[in-house]
């Protein structure tokens, strides 16, 4: 029998049991604090911010699969076993979710939406114009499951896309690739619409910043949809106003929720969505849960195991 071991300090949070449960007939899914004793026999924990102490406590956990995309909630824990392998959430609902919410976004900037929203609330009739959508440079900063998921929405509009990396990719049909620190600023440099996926690790928290997105052509937009360490938020707001920047959307900050006096939340050239740009679906999160499971289990390698040297 696999035993899950869940956790999740959230509203909502019963809709897991019924999708574990019809992704793995007979599972023994355990809702902390009911994870039982360490002695029970091999478990695997899905969780999301995890009490500090918690995992290393249970020494029948074979693996760690998180709840999202992103991994830096379980590894802030230092006490967890470096041995043990944390797996990153890359179903196939997180990448629709993702995609849904950049082709949306992106939209709105490439339409002025921003603006005409201000416009409204301003009572003024203000017609704006915009480019074609292969004259709209759009960049993808970050290129795994989720960039690809990205890009393959925006493609059949016609968009100028490229994306950069830190390791090269195959060339495709319609996108520019850009690679490794040396090609960065030319990445920047040629990006109208700046969409942000990359992973939260040392070589990237502040890696756009008054001097980088300084470097992208004047009224560029911003949509920060990966990590909120990425983005210094001091410096995206003086470019944006001195009018360097058109505007930004932000669904990801350091510190979460965002301060309710924050001074984000009045600027108008900033959206702001609370970290919902792509939510985890609980079924097929399921399945993608049971398939690595299966995998460990046969022997294999499963998919999107955490490097711990590179952060993701």
């Amino acid at each position: 029998m696999t035993r899950i071991l869940f956790y999740l300090d959230e509203p909502g949070k019963d809709v897991w049991r019924p999708a574990f449960e019809a992704a793995m007939p007979g599972v023994d899914f355990r809702d902390y604090p009911d994870w039982g004793s360490p002695d029970d026999g091999p478990a695997y924990a899905f969780a999301w911010e995890p009490e500090l102490g918690l995992i290393a406590k249970y020494s029948n956990i074979v693996a760690v699969f998180s709840l999202g995309a992103g991994v830096d909630h379980i590894t802030r824990d230092t006490s967890i076993p470096t041995d043990l392998p944390i797996i990153r959430m890359s179903d196939d609902g997180l990448k629709e979710g993702m995609a849904e919410f950049v082709l949306m976004t992106v939209l709105m900037h490439h339409r002025y939406m921003p603006r005409m929203m201000t416009a409204q609330r301003n009572h003024k009739w203000q017609r704006l114009f915009p480019k074609r959508a292969e004259n709209v440079r759009v960049g993808i900063l970050g290129y795994g499951a989720l960039g690809i998921a990205c890009a393959d929405a925006l493609k059949p509009l016609g968009y100028g896309l490229a994306a950069w990396s830190r390791t090269a990719k195959p060339a495709e049909s319609g996108i520019e690739h850009f690679t490794g620190p040396e090609q960065f600023n030319d990445f920047l440099a040629r990006t109208d619409i700046l969409v942000g996926l990359l992973p939260s690790t040392p070589e990237t928290t502040g890696l756009l910043n008054k001097d980088t997105m300084g470097l992208m052509p004047k009224h560029a937009s911003i949509i920060n949809v990966g990590r909120g360490t990425l983005v210094n938020l001091d410096d995206l707001v003086t470019l944006l106003d001195s009018g360097h920047l058109a505007g930004a959307t932000l669904d990801v900050f350091t510190e979460e929720p965002l301060n309710d006096s924050d001074p984000l939340w009045d600027h108008e050239k900033i959206n702001i969505t609370p970290h919902i740009a792509s939510i985890t679906r609980p079924e097929t999160a399921a399945e993608y849960v049971a398939n690595n499971i299966k995998k460990i289990e046969t022997g294999q390698q499963p998919d999107n195991v955490l490097d711990r040297m590179r952060g993701y």
